[in-house]
């Protein structure tokens, strides 16, 4: 399977790009700026968008959403219980000194337990809310990857002290969701380096007795 990241944005967001070679069909996750460059790599790999997934709804991760939107048709999938987080992206805008994009209506409400198929691979949805609530992950298993957003990130988790924030919440999504993953699992987090299931039940600092 294709996948590419891109990191986007003045954050520096991981969009995910997944295509697959045989539909070219493609998923995208967290396309939250520099929508130009993103059609550039699904048209270098001649890829059809039938998903755009969201993480959870900060900007950095949800600002390019309509731009990619309209520019495919494909239909934009967030937990529903980020809405209201979603429906106050100019406040987020004003957090980082920036001009709020436009918003657009989310075609799915993605929750705990649904699929998206591309090609033979499914997208497991996982809730795991802490750094929201409405944060989710996707877990590829014939991938062996994890799609976790700003839920985990090598030596490190997602912060808690932005609105809808929990710190314990956190740690109850990653014990109970994330660490049962096998140790080989590849973790590409919404910021920073990917990493492993393993390395991070071993190193971070975090997750010490989880």
């Amino acid at each position: 399977m294709i996948h590419e990241i891109l990191p986007v944005g003045i954050l520096q967001c991981n969009c995910s790009i997944f295509g697959d070679e045989q539909s070219r069909e493609a998923v995208v996750i967290d396309p939250g700026d520099e929508i130009g460059q993103i059609l550039g790599v699904l048209a270098k790999h001649k890829l059809r968008v039938k998903a755009i997934i969201i993480t959870h709804a900060h900007i950095d991760h949800i600002g390019g959403a309509q731009k990619l939107k309209a520019a495919t048709g494909a239909p934009v999938y967030m937990n529903a219980k980020d809405q209201e987080l979603y429906d106050h992206l100019d406040m987020q805008a004003g957090w980082l000194g920036m001009p709020a994009p436009e918003r657009t209506e989310i075609d799915v409400a993605a929750r705990e337990g649904d699929t998206v198929k591309l090609g033979p691979a499914e997208f497991h949805i996982l809730d795991t809310p802490g750094h929201t609530q409405g944060s989710i992950s996707l877990w590829i298993p014939a991938e062996g990857k994890l799609i976790a957003g700003d839920t985990l990130f090598m030596d490190s988790i997602g912060r808690t002290d932005l609105p809808g924030g929990d710190y314990e919440q956190i740690l109850r999504s990653i014990h109970a969701k994330l660490l049962p993953l096998d140790d080989g699992t590849v973790v590409i987090p919404g910021h920073g380096p990917n990493t492993t299931i393993g390395r991070e039940r071993a190193r971070n600092p975090f997750l010490k007795g989880l």
